[in-house]
């Protein structure tokens, strides 16, 4: 990952802005990621840059024991596994995108997911 310009930028002091669902490729080409593209820039990211953890703030609150539209008694968990979490990912959960979980598990980054719309807290995913 090129991130020299971006370190250069916040050496500034200035906001940086990645775009979320673009690549570029070895040859210098500009390329989708492809769907979940903004959840795999995001951890590729925070990897890249040595953060602590990644924060994705999407519609949802979390991660959930099954689908609270579907199952009013589903609960929110504070944490989950990596290996839990990709499961539900490839099984159909639409919160995180496979491909951002597998890349925090083999690095180690641990993911949170949180919503864009309240403080509430969120779901951490971690090696547990």
């Amino acid at each position: 990952m090129k991130i020299k310009r971006i370190l250069k930028e916040l050496k500034q002091e200035k906001i940086v802005i990645v775009s979320g669902f673009q690549g570029i490729t070895k040859r210098g080409d500009i390329t989708t990621l492809g769907r979940g593209g903004s959840d795999v820039t995001a951890v590729a990211l925070a990897i890249a840059l040595g953060a602590k953890i990644c924060e994705i703030y999407t519609d949802v609150e979390g991660i959930y024991t099954a689908d609270p539209r579907i199952v009013p008694e589903a609960r929110k968990s504070k944490q989950i596994g990596y290996e839990e979490m990709l499961e539900m990912a490839s099984s159909g959960s639409k919160v995180i995108h496979p491909r951002a979980v597998k890349l925090g598990w083999v690095y180690r980054m641990p993911i949170l997911i949180a919503s864009s719309f309240n403080d509430n807290p969120g779901t951490i995913i971690h090696s547990l």
